[in-house]
């Protein structure tokens, strides 16, 4: 019945697809230089159709690709999801000393911080390991390939940002570090945490007359630098004098961090390790979890709801793919959170019938997952392109109706509570905080956010001045989105809504 009902409102959008932009938006439109063929917008009151301009035209709409991510991660993977991180060894343990490695398994926990890991750690020592006599070994081969960041092409110009990390199964800490620069008239002071072994940071920033406010205008991308045993993080460009700031940055090699943090956190808890750090291969993956190994410690994410909350309030892109890659590899596990899924199955390389079978990327398998899902509830699929599930992408499209049936089904869905709740509300929290607080959509209107250069995006849900609530989406692909333009559509389509009623 579902399926029915949505099939019979994508047709209603379908028959009015080019009907036209309520007249003040329109008209704002107009003002702002942008075309109407580059707007797509859908609000729908129930089953009724109020806008659906372009509607079934796909476009590039940034973040709010996370709602498809979100939504269908709640209800495939469940609220009860979490993901998971393990130490174990197939050694054993005397007099103190484990006799083997240390295994580092990665389970797409999006909570393994560095106050995480020392928990674990501080388990080993309750257990009355004080010595590690073999390597550490870093499980990162849930996701294939293992590390999707290595040799990725920079998004942009800010490849060590947050925003631009590329999460792997075992992203510990995330990669980051965190800087704290401060300058007087004549110096500059930096120090960096978490505490890392024989890492230290080096300012070559030079002083300069700015406003505070302005100082990313003179940041570079730092370097780090090999010295024999030690690791330097060189800090290049300028900063103003008379200032004092905090950044994160994801710049070290991975195995460097995780190793680097092993030891310092290793050693302040009084343990010794002479190994080295490694990463697993996949056979060496198989056989740590073929049941051979011992669980020594563990550590599980927040609920699934929890993630998807921050994961969507803040647009968190790394949050977002790791859910995404989680569709493609775990399944929930009502004791531990979460368990592998089997192996995928072959994928043929295009070549032939004699071409060799090739495993599915687990991106592959999180885009068929979101996509049988999407079939099954009556939303057509096709011309939505996948790439990474957050957004972050000059690729990843799909049209404003395609949009609102998510956004219908969300509404019907067992978990409509905690993915209503994850999204940002208008002049109160999120990406929303500071628009339309002088709207009647303010403190109503639960709103996702998307921006990218030319691109302007936002889906959800706004109570019209009946109190009935109503789907909004907008898209706006043009070279004029930008400096608040765009924003300013998107705003002006909420706060029509909230005031008329839909009214035109």
């Amino acid at each position: 019945m579902r399926r029915l009902l949505l099939a019979t409102l994508f047709g209603a959008i379908g028959a009015c697809a080019q009907a036209a932009l309520p007249e003040p938006i329109a008209r704002l439109a107009a003002e702002k230089g942008i075309p109407q063929d580059a707007i797509g917008a859908v609000v729908l009151r129930g089953d009724q159709v109020l806008v659906a301009h372009e509607a079934a035209r796909t476009f590039t709409a940034a973040s709010t690709m996370k709602l498809f991510t979100t939504l269908v991660g709640l209800e495939v993977l469940g609220p009860q999801f979490r993901g998971r991180t393990e130490l174990r060894t197939s050694g054993e343990v005397a007099g103190g000393v484990l006799h083997g490695d240390l295994v580092l398994r990665g389970g797409a926990d999006g909570d393994f911080t560095a106050d995480a890991f020392t928990h674990m750690l501080e388990k080993l020592r309750t257990k009355g390991i004080r010595q590690i006599d073999g390597n550490l070994v870093l499980d990162r081969q849930l996701w294939q390939p293992a590390r999707a960041d290595a040799g990725a092409a920079p998004f942009d110009e800010s490849p060590e940002a947050y925003y631009n990390l590329i999460p792997d199964a075992l992203l510990l800490n995330m990669n980051l570090q965190t800087l704290d620069i401060s300058s007087d008239a004549k110096s500059i002071k930096a120090s960096v945490l978490p505490e890392l072994d024989k890492v230290r940071v080096r300012s070559e920033l030079a002083l300069v007359d700015r406003d505070c406010a302005r100082w990313e205008d003179g940041w570079k991308i730092p370097e780090y630098v090999r010295d024999g045993a030690y690791l330097t993080v060189v800090l290049k460009g300028t900063f103003p004098r008379n200032c004092s700031k905090t950044n994160v940055i994801n710049v070290l090699d991975r195995t460097d961090y995780a190793e680097r943090l092993f030891r310092a956190t290793w050693e302040r808890l009084g343990g010794q390790f002479n190994g080295q750090a490694s990463e697993a291969s996949a056979e060496q993956s198989r056989a740590f979890n073929s049941g051979a190994s011992t669980l020594l410690a563990e550590h599980v994410s927040r609920s699934l709801p929890e993630m998807v909350r921050d994961t969507n309030k803040l647009s968190d892109n790394g949050l977002a793919r790791t859910i995404f890659l989680s569709l493609g590899s775990l399944q929930a596990d009502p004791v531990q959170g979460s368990r592998p899924l089997p192996d995928a199955a072959p994928m043929e390389i295009p070549g032939g019938a004699e071409a060799a079978p090739a495993p599915m990327t687990t991106n592959a398998r999180a885009e068929m997952v979101i996509r049988n899902w999407l079939r099954a509830h009556g939303i057509d699929d096709t011309g939505m392109v996948f790439e990474n599930g957050s957004g972050l992408s000059r690729i990843e499209r799909f049209s404003p109706e395609q949009m609102a049936g998510l956004l219908k089904a969300a509404q019907k869905s067992l978990w409509a509570p905690e993915f209503l709740t994850s999204l940002p509300i208008a002049a109160i929290d999120g990406t929303m905080r500071r628009r339309l607080k002088d709207s009647p959509a303010a403190m109503q209107a639960r709103i996702k956010t998307g921006s990218l250069k030319n691109v302007v995006a936002i889906a959800g849900y706004v109570p019209d001045a009946s109190g009935q609530q109503c789907v909004v989406v907008v898209m706006v692909n043009h070279d004029r989105a930008g400096n608040g333009n765009g924003r300013a559509l998107a705003d002006g389509l909420i706060d029509w809504v909230a005031r008329s009623g839909g009214q035109q």
